[in-house]
């Protein structure tokens, strides 16, 4: 995946490792909502990245990070854990090309499902069910705002298979 450009002008998608680990926080720092407690803390990143069959997938312009993934294969399924995309750089198909990367390196590593979770009223939903995406499960009230406000996590799935 080394130098892979995109759809996304200017965009270069590369394997990532515990070295980007700084350019991730960073993006995610910007990228997640404070008031949702989505985001994963360093540590959280790190743990999971020494696990088999995690991969991160990182988006950069020139020299910076713009935008990452981080999936985990399971025997024939996977997950995608984490995707964001600084917000200055949104609408420019970063999120499409990292998700359109994390569906094709699942595919080589023999996944038949992809699947997430994201959060009711969470502006990625769209991406996902453009990309076939549809829901199969629901957890009411999983997500509490910080006002309070409680939000349903969406559980999502999609094939794929290329039959």
């Amino acid at each position: 995946m080394t130098g892979l450009s995109t759809r996304a002008e200017g965009v270069l998608l590369r394997e990532g490792g515990a070295q980007d680990i700084a350019a991730v926080m960073t993006v995610m720092d910007a990228a997640f909502d404070k008031q949702f407690g989505e985001a994963w803390n360093a540590q959280q990143c790190l743990g999971i990245l020494g696990l088999p069959g995690v991969w991160l997938t990182i988006a950069s312009i020139g020299e910076d990070a713009v935008g990452f993934a981080l999936s985990r294969v399971i025997l024939d399924e996977a997950e995608l854990l984490l995707l964001g995309v600084s917000p200055r750089f949104r609408r420019r198909g970063i999120g499409q090309a990292l998700l359109d990367a994390t569906m094709e390196n699942a595919r080589h590593r023999g996944v038949n499902h992809l699947h997430l979770e994201v959060r009711q009223g969470n502006p990625a939903i769209s991406l996902y069910e453009r990309n076939g995406f549809s829901e199969v499960g629901r957890r009411a009230d999983y997500y509490r705002g910080a006002d309070g406000s409680l939000f349903d996590a969406f559980s999502l799935t999609r094939s794929l298979r290329r039959d």
